[in-house]
């Protein structure tokens, strides 16, 4: 599969994620407060899902498009309104 545009981004998103499990590996075995282990989690949580929502948005402006192929006017409308909404997952 080729590469996306996305892609960079996506792993960029995705290695500050490691970095920040790491971190709060290293903090749970360092005994460290669970108030500033939960402010980690939290930070890995939204790198994961912004890296999920990058990849999603950029498959369905790319790969949708070229598995269904040029659509009418009309149905071009219902395939917008699909990729707009899926920005609200």
């Amino acid at each position: 599969m080729p590469e996306h545009a996305s892609h960079p981004d996506t792993l960029e998103r995705l290695r500050r994620a490691e970095g920040h499990i790491r971190g709060v590996i290293a903090m749970i075995e360092g005994g460290r407060p669970c108030l500033d282990i939960a402010q980690q989690l939290h930070a890995v949580e939204k790198a994961v899902g912004q890296a999920k929502r990058t990849l999603i948005q950029d498959h369905l402006d790319h790969c949708l498009e070229e598995a269904v192929g040029p659509l009418p006017r009309e149905r071009c409308c219902s395939v917008d309104e699909f990729k707009e909404i899926t920005k609200y997952l």
